[in-house]
């Protein structure tokens, strides 16, 4: 692959350890002459980046953001207009509420090239590390993708929620760790039964990782008492009462006298 000056590669890095990158997203590391980066990367990937390359990170969590998201497309746009190629690494997937189509547009807005290359999403890759998939044969034959915080309505929450509550599939939950309480709260009050199977995992790349199991009308409690921290991934459905976590070797006896 002929890599361009003054082009842009988002690339998503995955969920968790860096050897979960694309062979294309790897070889966009190695090749670039700026990366601008997320929180929740594993430094292994920027080992990947030449020496010579600039290294800019970006990163947001909730109370703390590095950069607008206006300031960083701007500087997508003057990175790629200075004829380097540009990398702009995002975790996870950088179509899955990563913002990565508000990036296309600025840089289409300006005349920029640039390539979208896919990453494993940790809609998916959080649940699976906890053993937990989000669709299993005869459990849930669909899975809904939600933002657990949102702007646009009066309680922060999805506007759809009453909606999703009605559905037999998997619902993964992005960023609702804060809103869990009121989450919760309205599905069952839309109709969601409490004994359905919820879990809260925070993984990958996660400064201290955790699963927590219990249903929809315990989950809340459950995640609060156990302390966990963001970003955590929240799963509601049948498929959330499954574990096919690999399991621990048990201890074998030495070999001596």
């Amino acid at each position: 692959m002929k890599y361009q000056a003054g082009f842009v590669y988002l690339v998503g890095a995955g969920c968790g350890a860096a050897d979960l990158i694309t062979l294309r997203g790897y070889d966009c590391l190695r090749r670039c002459q700026t990366v601008i980066f997320d929180d929740l990367i594993d430094d292994a990937l920027l080992d990947a980046v030449p020496a010579q390359a600039e290294r800019i990170y970006v990163g947001k969590r909730r109370g703390h953001c590095a950069m607008p998201q206006e300031n960083i497309c701007a500087l997508l746009v003057e990175k790629a207009e200075q004829g380097n190629i540009v990398v702009r690494l995002k975790g996870g997937d950088p179509f899955v509420f990563g913002r990565g189509g508000e990036e296309i547009e600025a840089l289409r807005k300006a005349g920029v090239m640039y390539e979208e290359v896919p990453g494993i999403t940790s809609a998916i890759a959080i649940p699976a590390g906890a053993g937990i998939p989000v669709t299993h044969r005869g459990l849930s034959k669909s899975v809904h993708i939600i933002t657990g915080s949102t702007a646009n309505t009066p309680d922060g929450l999805p506007q759809d929620i009453d909606r999703l509550a009605q559905l037999d599939g998997t619902l993964v939950i992005l960023m609702g760790l804060h809103h869990i309480e009121a989450l919760s709260g309205r599905l069952l009050a839309a109709g969601k039964p409490p004994h359905t199977p919820a879990a809260v995992i925070s993984g990958g790349n996660a400064p201290h990782p955790a699963v927590v199991r219990g249903t929809l009308k315990t989950i809340a409690a459950l995640a609060r008492q156990n302390n966990i921290g963001t970003p955590a991934v929240i799963v509601v459905g049948s498929v959330a009462a499954l574990d096919f976590s690999v399991p621990v070797p048990a201890c074998q006896p030495c070999g001596g006298e």
